[in-house]
């Protein structure tokens, strides 16, 4: 229920409903096939993103992640945290996004280019996860950047996971 608040600087308020994946024990250059061993828990993460401001014309990276996406009140996540044995298979977990009681997203976590198993086993080849880090997985078609569609201030975004439940956001 927490609002979303809209940065002065963007006009491209975008969302993707992402399933999170809750890291419950230390990964370190883990195989595909022990990677999900290291999930806790599997959450709802809206991973809003202001799509204007990920590119840049003022510095020598054309792309910013950081800008586009990590603004105060961007990804909230919940509402609860449901534990990883009661989702055996997260790639089969169903993924909806709402805006304004309107349909935007609906697939399933199959339709993702790479799977939480080998995310998490790419990722802890770069870092080392540790309990309580989130990794945000992916999203289905429908963003709004797609069809040229953005959030404004008073919308109302419903992300869902059916085997978790859903968070509703206003836009401020």
């Amino acid at each position: 229920g927490e609002p979303v608040r809209m940065p002065a600087e963007t006009s491209q308020l975008d969302w993707e409903v992402e399933l999170a994946a809750v890291i419950g024990k230390r990964a370190r250059h883990v195989s595909v096939a022990d990677a999900l061993s290291h999930v806790a828990a599997y959450t709802v993460v809206n991973d809003v993103t202001a799509r204007d401001m990920n590119v840049r014309g003022d510095y020598p990276f054309k792309f910013d992640w950081f800008q586009g996406k990590c603004h105060d009140s961007f990804a909230p996540f919940g509402p609860w945290m449901v534990p990883a044995s009661q989702i055996p298979d997260p790639q089969k977990v169903h993924l909806s996004l709402s805006v304004n009681g309107r349909m935007m997203q609906e697939g399933t976590a199959e339709e993702m280019i790479w799977k939480v198993n080998e995310q998490i086993a790419y990722l802890s080849t770069i870092v080392t996860l540790k309990p309580g880090d989130v990794i945000a997985t992916g999203t289905p078609t429908g963003v709004g950047m797609g069809r040229g569609i953005f959030l404004k201030r008073g919308d109302v975004m419903t992300a869902a996971i059916a085997e978790i439940g859903e968070i509703t956001n206003p836009v401020e």
